[in-house]
């Protein structure tokens, strides 16, 4: 398999979680998002994901190459094709629980702060670095108030959000908590987040997917 990952891109990140997670074999192939204009336009990655988005992954078999674009279907197609150890319950209502928690994360959090987003801010609309940094922690912090609600609420939460193995919903979180630290956001009030960050963290399979872990890191 290829990864087609930037080291700091919290959907990349995801994914190289679940991958670590379940014990597959990759190779990262680096598309850096800011050098020479950002090479995800480049047209032989476009080629591969029209969207110039990271990640995408490729998987090659005897009979097919398979191209597989968006963080979470990229999950969710490794969860089919490589069901164990699942990042999903068994049971249907806890995969739905699952599945929110990370929705909340890739679908409200993180598509309002990602890259493209704060780029339009700053060089379309022309707002400051302060100003730039204040949306993403207004949003982020939002965001993250109303998931450690949740997740401080449920009885299905344990070491991790849900029980004692790390699933979809951890894949991504921890991302967006290293992003949110990363941007100086306030997490003193979200306890049951950082002990879940610091548990995922513990594990190699997250430690060794983490942005400073890449071939690409600066």
């Amino acid at each position: 398999m290829k990864l087609y990952s930037y080291f700091r891109s919290s959907a990349s990140y995801r994914v190289r979680i679940a991958l670590n997670l379940k014990g597959l074999s990759y190779d990262i192939v680096p598309v850096h998002l800011l050098r020479n204009g950002g090479e995800q336009f480049f047209p032989e990655y476009r080629k591969l994901n029209p969207d110039a988005l990271v990640p995408a992954l490729i998987e090659e078999t005897i009979e097919d190459t398979q191209v597989v674009t968006q963080s979470l279907a990229i999950i969710e197609y490794l969860e089919e094709t490589h069901p164990e150890p699942a990042l999903l319950p068994s049971d249907a209502s806890d995969r739905a629980y699952v599945r929110s928690l990370a929705l909340s994360i890739a679908c409200d959090i993180h598509p309002i702060n990602n890259l493209r987003v704060l780029r339009y801010l700053v060089r379309d609309l022309q707002i400051n670095e302060d100003a730039k940094n204040a949306w993403y922690r207004h949003w982020c912090i939002q965001g993250l108030t109303a998931l450690e609600k949740t997740l401080s609420m449920d009885r299905r939460v344990g070491t991790f959000c849900y029980g004692d193995m790390p699933t979809l919903a951890d894949c991504c979180l921890i991302p967006q908590v290293f992003n949110a630290q990363r941007f100086d956001c306030d997490l003193s009030a979200m306890p049951t987040i950082t002990r879940i960050n610091d548990a995922c963290l513990a594990l190699d399979a997250f430690a060794n997917a983490g942005p400073a872990m890449q071939p690409d890191a600066e």
